[in-house]
């Protein structure tokens, strides 16, 4: 039998348990350590920018929008085709989502769209709190005409770098395209901690305000006092100590998805497999292709996105729908919408393939194959 292939699996680099071994033999295993802050030093070195390391993606989008005061009878604004974390920590706030349309260039929020719903919003008088913009699979939206976009209206724009870190616009670095900004390092990025994010802010002070907050909002002092609602936030010593690790290999992951993608593109046209469109890479920066992302034309390839899954799944071979846009979603169906039918068709026809930077030619010839058969099968059918 072969080995299961899975979406996006972890790919350690080798010094991941030299930095965890140190963490044990030093017993630092709690939220503070050498790790850590080598972590974030790091991290900014690569971004330019200050950071905080935190349990996951999501509390730093939480701990982000609280720093832009979101909260209740507040609206956020987010792309409906992304994850639910991009916009649940909003609720957290208790602030109102509302979504946008994406455009085709990039898959990501549509400028032109957002710009007609903050000048509709702005003859009400209330504008909304913050704009949450999305780097989908691994590539930049439009952040130029955002920033324009929301600049016109003084909306701060709270960037969500969560599936984008290695990418650029530019010349900038994902992460470093807003004032504030979340990464994550959950198991299936380009590089991962097994489970964490980071906080990246131009302003050190807002990076020192969230770490206060992470860390329980413990007052200074040798008393156990409160003045302000803290969480337990922070990543541990141990978990940066994977993340260092990983951190020296981030190129050469970006390197080995963006060749996965690519060579996917590549195999389907020698095979002559009409109907599969590689996610367009946009013009402004570097597309990480975080995951392979293709839609599928079935009238020109003879098969459905979803009899693709179907068949790589008996194959034991993980592959996915994209995203389920937000507004499709119950929990969010009664929220605003503004267009819809861009993302829409790509939930429709979109399916993300294996792209682990550690996938071998001989594992996504398997993943190739297997949609040639059924496309061959279901199109004489």
């Amino acid at each position: 039998m072969s080995q299961r292939i899975y979406l996006s699996p972890p790919h350690m680099g080798g010094d991941e348990l030299t930095f965890v071994q140190e963490a044990f033999a030093t017993n630092w295993l709690s939220s503070v350590g050498p790790n850590l802050n080598a972590f974030e030093a790091e991290m900014e070195a690569y971004l330019g920018r200050p950071c905080v390391a935190l349990g996951s993606g999501t509390a730093a989008i939480h701990l982000g929008l609280r720093l832009l005061g979101v909260g209740p009878g507040d609206e956020v604004v987010a792309p409906s085709l992304t994850f639910a974390a991009t916009i649940n920590p909003a609720v957290y706030q208790g602030a109102t989502p509302v979504f946008v349309d994406s455009e085709r260039t990039s898959w990501n929020l549509d400028p032109e769209l957002l710009a007609e719903l903050l000048a509709a919003r702005a003859k009400t008088g209330k504008m909304p709190k913050a704009v949450v913009v999305v780097h989908l699979f691994g590539q930049t939206a439009d952040m130029r005409r955002l920033r324009e976009v929301c600049g016109r209206h003084d909306v701060p724009i709270f960037e969500d770098a969560a599936e984008a870190l290695g990418a650029d616009y530019e010349g900038t670095k994902a992460g470093a395209l807003a004032p504030l900004a979340a990464l994550s390092f959950n198991g299936n990025k380009i590089i991962t901690t097994t489970g964490g994010g980071m906080l990246v802010a131009e302003s050190r002070a807002a990076v020192e305000k969230v770490r206060f907050w992470s860390t329980q909002a413990r007052d200074p002092g040798i008393a156990y006092e409160h003045s302000e609602l803290g969480y337990n936030y922070r990543m541990s010593n141990v978990l940066a100590g994977i993340g260092r690790g990983q951190l020296q290999v981030l190129d050469e992951r970006v390197a080995a998805r963006r060749r996965i993608a690519f060579r996917y593109r590549e195999r389907f046209a020698t095979l002559g497999l009409e109907g599969l469109e590689l996610m367009p890479q946009a013009p402004w920066g570097k597309h990480t292709n975080w995951l392979s992302v293709f839609t599928v034309d079935e009238a020109a390839l003879g098969c459905s996105r979803d009899a693709i899954i179907d068949a790589l799944g008996k194959q034991d071979i993980e592959a996915r729908p994209v995203w389920k846009p937000m507004h499709l979603q119950k929990l969010y169906g009664s929220c605003a919408m503004i267009g819809g039918a861009v993302a829409e068709d790509l939930f429709a026809r979109g399916v993300c393939l294996p792209s682990g930077s550690s996938l071998t030619d001989d594992e996504q010839d398997r993943v190739v194959d297997t949609i040639a058969r059924i496309a061959r099968e279901r199109g004489r059918a």
